[in-house]
């Protein structure tokens, strides 16, 4: 395995340190295109927000009952509170 740069070094330390505000930016934006998908898109969307959820630590049986809800709304709100918690 070649050796990495300490730029490349850097840039995955960084990836790292803001993990979860990357998550918390990706979790907004499946939100945004579960309001306007549908049919086998939109069951798609919901195992990437389970992945984004689960990444953010949010406990797997609320997980589980958000994506049966099929609620984005609901998803909205853990976002938000989310984002409170970082704040």
């Amino acid at each position: 395995m070649a050796k990495r740069s300490s730029y490349q070094d850097r840039i995955i330390r960084n990836y790292y340190e803001n993990r979860d505000e990357i998550m918390l930016q990706r979790l907004g934006e499946l939100v945004t295109d579960l309001y306007l998908a549908e049919g086998k898109a939109r069951s798609k969307l919901w195992i990437r927000v389970a992945e984004a959820m689960e990444k953010l630590k949010v406990p797997k049986e609320q997980v589980q009952r958000l994506v049966r809800g099929d609620d984005p709304a609901k998803v909205a709100d853990v976002l938000k509170k989310l984002l409170e918690k970082l704040s």
